[in-house]
């Protein structure tokens, strides 16, 4: 093993790591929140009813998000490893997995967007006319999703070798695309005509096309080979697709399941009334924006961390993830600094006043909380993954999910008719639970997994060092 001057990380030598590849991914998501931004701020115009509809429209979308995002978890596992390891072959076939199976999710998803509208708007409200405004949006905002799964995947790859800064270029092209096409299409400039909610979802679609002609363009430009030899990523051998398996089905399981939590989530929230439908569908964007910084530290953490996994250094990779969690929680803490100080133009901006704009105050206040605990899990989450043990973080968050929130909230609503601030509130009640049980398993250093050849030759030494036994 290398020297333990090299086998640890300083503050000062971390943060331009993170920095170079955190960055990029912020602006690249921040990118993509502004874009659910533009659609909110043009479409304040035409109502809070459009504006909550849309809004619930984008947390069908989230459920689809949930569904293939376990193979991008787990197909950034095997790019980041193999990526340390220089294992080229392997990282074009774990590509090859990665999209098929990502595919399947988005084409359901499409399926009930373009050809059970109604049945979806009915799942999330009781509103006859949010679920009319909702219907017409997913019957084309649906064809957005196989690009979105498209651009998804590459930017995955991308980031997990270090190429983070093409993904960011894809999202400002997609971004301008939706702006211009809002601007025309919603309020029919230019001769166009005037679409209204049908227009933002003509824009989405366009944007969608625009991200990965730009992501396409680079790749060619910059002759990056992952995603040029494209014979490669369907020659997968029974090993590798089993072990893809081993890895991810913790990780499918745990986003399916947790979509389908917060989706049960999100329809007590869409049941109450429409100010508050509408105070939702504002802060769910808003809520992206905090996102957006955390995930550039989650895939900072995945790269490096999983990279060295997938070397062998064992210690550099533990020292590297020890820091990233409480990076991420500071650097959070900010935002929601940010977020509170501010929320007042924010939030007359994307059209609230009244009733929705104190439910949406609150709703951040709540968050401004409960978000640093949160993504200091989401960090050590996306830690153990990218470095082999998918099961801990997985099955811990499914657990509470089902068995203290959901019951929680259900009785607070149905059964008690708490105020909505307090049932929003009680969404995050298995955070701090979570987080102790979380930093007990980061200090075991029970979650270094290589999956790499390179990786798997130093781990025996590395446990017995530090006397470590695995429990399953």
């Amino acid at each position: 093993m290398e020297s333990s001057r090299n086998n640890h990380t300083t503050w000062r030598q971390l943060i331009p790591l993170v920095a170079m590849i955190a960055v990029p991914v912020a602006l690249q998501n921040l990118l993509t929140t502004t874009g659910s931004m533009v659609d909110t701020v043009m479409l304040a115009s035409l109502g809070e009813k459009t504006v909550g509809a849309v809004g619930l429209c984008a947390q069908f979308s989230s459920l689809m998000f949930s569904g293939y995002w376990g193979f991008v978890g787990g197909g950034m596992l095997f790019f980041a490893q193999y990526y340390g390891a220089g294992n080229h072959g392997g990282i074009r076939k774990a590509y090859g997995i990665t999209v098929s199976f990502m595919m399947i999710s988005g084409l359901i998803c499409g399926f009930l967007a373009l050809f059970r509208p109604s049945w979806v708007m009915a799942l999330y409200t009781g509103s006859p006319e949010i679920q009319k405004i909702g219907i017409e949006y997913l019957k084309i905002v649906g064809l957005a999703y196989p690009l979105q799964i498209i651009a998804t995947a590459m930017s995955a790859l991308l980031r997990s070798i270090e190429k983070v800064k093409i993904p960011l270029y894809g999202a400002a092209g997609g971004v301008v695309t939706n702006f211009l096409c809002n601007y025309l299409l919603i309020f029919g400039k230019l001769g166009l005509p005037r679409l209204g909610v049908r227009g933002a979802a003509v824009g989405t679609v366009l944007a969608g096309v625009m991200n990965i002609a730009v992501i396409l363009f680079f790749v060619v430009k910059e002759e990056i080979p992952y995603l040029r030899d494209y014979r490669e990523h369907f020659r997968w051998n029974g090993k590798l697709l089993r072990e893809y398996l081993t890895k991810c089905t913790p990780i499918i399981a745990n986003e399916i399941f947790i979509g389908v939590g917060f989706m049960m989530v999100n329809i007590v929230l869409g049941h109450q009334e429409d100010a508050a439908i509408a105070a939702t569908a504002v802060f769910r964007t808003l809520e992206g924006v905090i996102i957006s910084f955390f995930a550039g530290f989650s895939s900072a953490a995945t790269v490096l961390v999983g990279k060295e996994v997938g070397s062998g250094n064992h210690e550099l990779a533990f020292s590297r993830g020890f820091k990233l969690v409480y990076l991420t929680s500071a650097m959070t803490f900010m935002v929601c600094l940010c977020l509170i100080a501010f929320h007042s133009p924010l939030l007359h901006v994307m059209g609230l006043s009244g009733a929705s704009y104190s439910y949406a105050k609150g709703m951040l206040l709540i968050f401004s909380i409960a978000g640093v605990i949160r993504m200091g899990n989401w960090c050590m989450n996306d830690t153990f993954r990218a470095s082999g043990d998918p099961a801990f973080g997985s099955v811990l968050e499914v657990t509470f999910m089902f068995l203290m929130v959901q019951p929680v909230i259900h009785l607070a609503n149905d059964y008690f008719h708490a105020p909505f601030l307090l049932v929003f509130a009680l969404c995050y009640c298995d955070e701090p639970i979570r987080y102790f049980f979380m930093q007990r398993h980061l200090y075991a250093k029970t979650w270094i997994r290589p999956v790499s050849d390179a990786g798997k030759r130093t781990i025996n030494a590395f446990r017995e060092k530090y006397h470590i036994r695995l429990r399953y």
